[in-house]
């Protein structure tokens, strides 16, 4: 009674509670009778509403619990928890602030034995009240909500720790604290923008939950994310914050920088099973789960997949080829009751592409080729995949590839374009819609391209300076050669094929144009110079062909394309008597054909005078040996000598060729070449109607020669093997028992 004054404005009497706390530090049996006590005397004040001496009661408490021993505290709690628990729940704001506080200095303590039957379930719920408080002074209300923030950062603190106390982390727990501290988060992050005043305590309501909300993410362990995550996408959810451009990603972004960045892959599957949950939403709704998805990806760079990785993108690609349904049919769910809009849905799919690839900037090279040929067996082939959706579902599917391409760097292209890539994504190079294939082309270059010279030639012309292009110093690597062993002529093939598409534009000429460039900076020995050269060649013959159904518009775009690339490739290394070649056809071309070239090609006026133009002709001296004959050798450089024959008006120092030299073209040995597979097809044909048509006799006779033989050959290599050395006097011994013959133990036999 003696540390009460008379007037409570004097505060409590010092001198007289240094002696209490001594005396109950000397007898600490003594604590629990002192607390009692004292929570008695400030519960009989508080019913008189003599709050001065309220105030006292509670300073004389914390300072008895702060000086106690660990040891003997718990003497104290009981009598301090019941104490608190009438503060709060009387009707005076100032009381409320002054039990936070007190509960705040509590938490703080350590203590070295847990007391298992202690509850804070009412703090729980009276701190969360406490933060959703509606006073009508605008100030009080701020101090009881900073308030509330800090009795649950101190709830927090006391019992996350300590699994023997209440686990903290339960849902009914977490669906009081997150919303909490979301409304408080949401309520003054924009009033705080526009003013900035002075909070008790130094920090602004958001700025205290968001203090609060980042360490109680940063003590989650791995059980607990979902439940911590869980009442952050409802509270998202039951207050339409998703269509916002701001809130939904700040809280995500808390939630990223906040948790253990191992466990964030956890975060990133919630948010794709909430996009999932909510297929059947509006597309603004849609876009907002997949931004705060993108922006998770980018803060996480290392962890944000998690182990599913095709499982991320197959719930981004389900979304986008769902998006483009519901654009085609004007409604977002099956009963038609629900209108969208095709831009709504068209800032939902450009939302979905960019996600991709952020996630795809996450993955190491191996994966990011997995990634690409599971979104290419997305893309509904026409007459291949009818059933898996709309045509435009391909092309929207397809504007995903480059944003996982981009930045896909490699020094290794056997690792980066492995066969089960490169086959299906050359095969896209000939599909029927124009926009698909230029896609491709420009993944395939941006794939090679590992000097970044692609944004140098990403236009066909004539006067280019080699100087500006980043050149490889070393020679080809050894894993770049057996690239192009095993790749080369099914590139040439594709670029071939990709020529005699008809509904080729300007953009398709300059993708193969710069395809061809990067092919040959990249990756060109002396062999593949060769080889490039003989495809410019057939390409230049593939445009004056007559038995080709070509438009002129894709005849000059070949005879452009052969130009410009011929011009840069004789830069690169080949003898100069090619680059002068090169510029007197193009000199002449200027002059009389200008829509062969580049620069003219897309004039609205083509002159169709082709059999006049200036052209490359071809040459070949045909040195097949048998080996290369059975070896079946793919690449026809390795077999054949290529000579460049030069028109004489063009280049007076050409020599004259014998007449006795065979001129053969492209169709010469195309034609070569179908009358092997023709002679070869036809023997088989022969063997198979033999067998269906013989008499069985015939046959029977004809495998009975055979194996007559085979048993003669037999018996020759047996003889051999069982034959005697020579004596050393001269005599042959007798003839042995053959070895097949002869009878062994059964110990012998291994």
């Amino acid at each position: 009674d003696n540390i009460f004054p008379e007037d409570p404005e004097d505060g409590l009497v010092k001198a007289n509670m240094e002696k209490l706390t001594f005396f109950a530090l000397s007898a600490p049996e003594k604590l629990d009778r002192i607390a009692a006590y004292l929570s008695e005397r400030l519960t009989r004040e508080l019913n008189r509403h003599r709050y001065g001496y309220v105030c006292i009661a509670m300073e004389a408490l914390e300072q008895l619990l702060l000086a106690c021993h660990c040891q003997s505290i718990n003497l104290l709690v009981e009598s301090f928890l019941s104490t608190l628990r009438l503060l709060l729940e009387a009707d005076k704001p100032h009381l409320h602030i002054l039990a936070t506080n007190s509960f705040v200095k509590f938490a703080n303590i350590e203590e070295d034995t847990p007391s298992y039957h202690r509850s804070y379930d009412f703090f729980v719920s009276r701190f969360s009240e406490m933060c959703h408080s509606e006073h009508e002074d605008p100030d009080i209300q701020n101090k009881i909500r900073v308030s509330g923030i800090r009795g649950l950062q101190g709830v927090v603190r006391k019992t996350v720790d300590n699994e023997l106390l209440v686990n903290i982390w339960e849902p009914r727990h977490m669906e009081q604290i997150v919303p909490a501290l979301l409304v408080n988060l949401q309520k003054h992050t924009h009033t705080e923008r526009e003013s900035s005043p002075t909070y008790a305590h130094g920090l602004s309501p958001a700025e205290q939950t968001e203090v609060c909300f980042r360490e109680l993410l940063g003590r989650a362990a791995y059980g607990h994310i979902n439940n911590a995550v869980r009442p952050v996408l409802m509270h998202l959810d039951s207050h339409s914050l998703w269509e916002g451009q701001s809130f939904a990603v700040q809280c995500f972004q808390i939630i990223m920088y906040s948790i253990q960045s191992q466990h964030s892959h956890l975060v990133i599957q919630q948010l794709l099973g909430h996009l999932d949950a909510n297929s059947r939403s509006p597309a603004s709704v849609r876009a907002g789960i997949v931004r705060v998805l993108s922006e998770a990806a980018v803060i996480e760079a290392t962890g944000s997949v998690g182990p599913t990785v095709l499982e991320v993108f197959n719930t981004l690609l389900r979304q986008l080829r769902q998006s483009v349904d519901y654009e085609l049919t004007g409604y977002y769910d099956t009963a038609g009751k629900h209108r969208t809009t095709s831009t709504e849905e068209k800032t939902l799919q450009d939302a979905v592409i960019k996600t991709i690839g952020s996630f795809a900037n996450t993955l190491p090279v191996y994966q990011r080729s997995e990634v690409m040929m599971f979104i290419m067996g997305k893309i509904p082939v026409p007459g291949i995949y009818p059933a898996l959706g709309s045509p435009n579902a391909g092309a929207v599917l397809s504007l995903s590839l480059p944003q996982v391409s981009e930045r896909y760097e490699s020094n290794n292209l056997l690792t980066a374009l492995p066969s089960s890539f490169l086959e299906p994504l050359l095969s896209f190079t000939l599909m029927e819609d124009p926009e698909i294939r230029l896609l491709v082309l420009s993944i395939l270059t941006s794939l090679i391209d590992r000097h970044h010279n692609a944004a140098k030639l990403n236009a066909a012309r004539l006067s280019f300076d080699v100087s500006l292009l980043e050149l490889k110093e070393n020679r080809s690597s050894r894993q770049d050669n057996l690239f192009m062993r095993k790749h080369a002529q099914r590139l040439y093939r594709h670029v071939y094929l990709a020529c005699k598409e008809e509904n080729s534009g300007q953009n398709h000429y300059q993708a193969l144009f710069s395809l061809l460039a990067i092919l040959s900076v990249e990756l060109a020995n002396e062999e593949m110079v060769v080889d490039l050269i003989r495809l410019v060649l057939a390409l230049q013959e593939l445009a004056l062909s007559n038995q080709e159904c070509l438009s002129v518009f894709n005849r000059c775009g070949v005879h452009s394309l052969c130009a410009a690339f011929l011009n840069l490739l004789s830069q690169l290394g080949p003898p100069p008597p090619l680059h002068q070649h090169v510029a007197q056809v193009i000199e002449r071309r200027q002059k009389d054909a200008p829509h062969l070239l580049p620069a003219d090609l897309f004039l609205v006026k083509h002159s169709t005078a082709e059999n006049n133009t200036a052209q490359f002709t071809l040459k070949y001296f045909v040195c097949v040996s048998e080996e290369d004959r059975l070896s079946k050798r793919k690449s026809i450089g390795d077999v054949v000598s290529l000579q460049i024959d030069m028109d004489p008006q063009f280049c007076p120092d050409t020599q004259e060729v014998s007449p006795h030299t065979e001129q053969i073209t492209f169709q010469t040995l195309k034609n070569a070449i179908g009358s092997l597979e023709e002679e070869e097809r036809r023997r088989r044909m022969q063997v198979v109607e033999k067998f269906q048509t013989a008499p069985f006799e015939e046959i029977a006779a004809t495998c009975g020669s055979r194996t007559s033989l085979l048993q003669s050959k037999l018996d020759q290599v047996f003889n051999s093997i069982i034959r005697s050395p020579p004596s050393p006097s001269g005599h042959s011994p007798p003839r042995s028992t053959p070895l097949y013959e002869m009878k062994f133990p059964d110990l012998c036999v291994y």
